[in-house]
């Protein structure tokens, strides 16, 4: 099988790289990015040398470029787009061209180009927001309710991909995931942002009061949850995706303040980002009984290897580190 990711140079769709090259090792892979802030070809290195790996620069917004990319493809994993809400709130435009307009591109050259199989990657953010100390969860029947730019164009795209399935028969699924953390991860994320500051003797910024509730996942299962969807889901579904590990951001910054032995005089308070989501929270229940996926890492697991993984790789961050403190989600 011949499978293209979009935005396959940055986070998740570099680690979703590695992850499908290792386990599906007879399938060629195709990554499509256009190497904006976000996506790093140094993430893609050590596959270059690979048979089955092939690398395109093209923006998702560009339909001539998209039709040569998705010459023979079955599979179209797309995770391409504008994600980080700080940069939306400042931009919004950006985010609306990228992930609305981009969606809806890619879904039509898909369509002419009649491919096989189409997976679109989104995220808990499209539900808004829960109450701190509750046990609710988002499901499948929340109603869709954003409250930033970010979040209103991914829920956006994701209506855009149920369009095509609903009116081309376009042979498509969506999974909604929490915050993904991991190798590769751009430094201006929460826990990114903690490890290089603190290797470099700086502190940590964090918003508002630190309470904000994320349901946190290990990029790495992420991924398996996507191939298990894919090979095993169900064409017009959507699938919620949860490691159940949900925890404030100031509880995250403390969990690596332990383990890198510093002090809670390490962390610098910020002013508050504008329409903070207060918690995330989601019932993968799709996912876990009807698709038997389970998660293979618990978070001071993950949180331990993500730690290593920026230890040994500086050179991959330091060239890329944010000047502006507030970066958490």
């Amino acid at each position: 099988m011949r499978v293209l990711i979009t935005g396959g140079a940055g986070f998740i769709g570099s680690n979703l790289a590695h992850y499908w090259l290792t386990n599906r090792p007879e399938d060629s892979v195709v990554v499509y990015d256009s190497l904006t802030y976000a996506g790093h070809r140094e993430s893609l290195s050590d596959l270059e040398s690979h048979w089955n790996f092939t690398f395109v620069r093209g923006d998702i917004r560009d339909p001539s470029a998209l039709g040569l990319a998705l010459k023979d493809i079955d599979l179209v994993l797309h995770l391409a787009a504008e994600s980080h809400n700080d940069r939306a709130i400042r931009d919004p435009i950006l985010a609306v061209e990228t992930n609305v307009l981009g969606t809806s591109i890619l879904l039509e050259a898909c369509r002419k180009s009649r491919i096989s199989r189409l997976h679109h990657v989104s995220t808990d953010e499209v539900y808004g927001s829960l109450e701190l100390g509750t046990n609710e969860r988002f499901t499948l029947d929340s109603p869709y309710a954003p409250r930033g730019p970010y979040s209103a164009s991914k829920a956006s795209s994701d209506h855009m991909v149920r369009a095509w399935f609903e009116t081309y028969g376009l042979p498509s699924t969506i999974s909604n995931s929490g915050n993904n953390f991991g190798p590769y991860q751009h430094p201006e994320k929460l826990i990114p942002r903690a490890i290089t500051n603190l290797f470099l003797g700086r502190t940590v910024p964090l918003y508002g009061d630190g309470l904000n509730v994320r349901d946190w996942i290990f990029v790495d299962d992420h991924c398996s949850a996507l191939d298990l969807i894919v090979h095993r889901g169900k064409l017009g579904q959507t699938y919620l995706v949860s490691a159940r590990m949900e925890l404030s951001n100031i509880e995250v910054i403390r969990r690596i303040l332990r383990h890198l032995g510093k002090g809670e005089d390490s962390i610098e308070w910020v002013p508050d980002r504008p329409g903070h989501d207060r918690r995330y929270a989601l019932e993968a229940q799709r996912l876990t009984d009807e698709l038997g996926w389970r998660p293979a890492h618990d978070f001071d697991q993950a949180l331990t290897e993500t730690i290593e993984w920026y230890r040994r790789n500086p050179a991959w961050w330091r060239g890329i580190l944010p000047p502006v403190p507030p970066v958490n989600r």
